[in-house]
């Protein structure tokens, strides 16, 4: 189990904390969304926040931060609940709503991005302690998911959906439905800032390096680095 958690300041400073406010207010103001937009430091390494749209779809390894964090702040500014149905990630934009699916069992749920992090190498999404314990992955610690951004806001469809039922198999290469797809209400624009494209996966730092060296300089002038 890792400790995620930064709170990005309205300066653009990094400050450590912790997670969700238990009454279940959502913050979304402007100011936050664009402090927590901006590109920021942790151990060296930079992440640019991301625009993203219903639909997208990523993988990874899952895993869960809980008591060291609870009651802590989040990096948008709420407290830490970790019986709350939020994560952290490191570049989706705040109150992001993500169906995370464990892949080895197919249980699924919803959870809000309110925090940063997991910043441990290979590790995509840190889960609250509950949303850890409906996707079993409290036990084991991690587990490998499929994430899928499925609204904003606290909003899926128009209501806040939380669920831990196995959902029917599927090929992360399927396409998102079409219902999914159209339902521009919930998707949000942030314009402006530094963005990184992400261009290959690889099991193997040495296939990311080959990659980079084969194909350097394709990509216009800006950087081009393995992360």
């Amino acid at each position: 189990m890792s400790g995620c958690s930064f709170l990005t300041s309205p300066s653009g400073g990094i400050t450590a904390s912790g997670g969700s406010k238990k009454s279940g207010k959502i913050n979304s103001s402007k100011g936050v969304h664009e402090a927590t937009m901006r590109p920021y430091t942790i151990n060296g390494k930079t992440y640019y926040p991301t625009v993203v749209k219903v639909g997208d779809r990523a993988s990874g390894i899952a895993s869960w931060y809980g008591p060291d964090f609870h009651g802590k702040k989040t990096s948008n500014g709420e407290t830490y609940d970790m019986h709350a149905m939020t994560a952290a990630h490191k570049t989706l934009p705040m109150n992001t709503m993500v169906r995370v699916t464990n892949i080895k069992n197919g249980k699924n749920i919803i959870v809000r991005i309110n925090d940063r992090g997991p910043f441990v190498a290979g590790r995509v999404i840190d889960l609250s302690k509950t949303g850890a314990v409906k996707l079993d992955v409290f036990n084991a610690g991690t587990a490998p998911v499929l994430l899928e951004v499925v609204g904003f806001n606290g909003n899926v469809g128009g209501a806040v959906v939380a669920s831990s039922q196995p959902s029917s198999k599927q090929s992360s290469s399927q396409k998102p439905s079409t219902q999914t797809k159209t339902q521009p209400q919930h998707q949000q624009t942030f314009v402006g800032g530094i963005f990184m494209v992400q261009i290959g996966a690889f099991k193997n730092l040495s296939g990311a390096n080959a990659h980079k060296r084969q194909h350097a300089g394709q990509y216009g002038n800006g950087a081009y680095d393995t992360v």
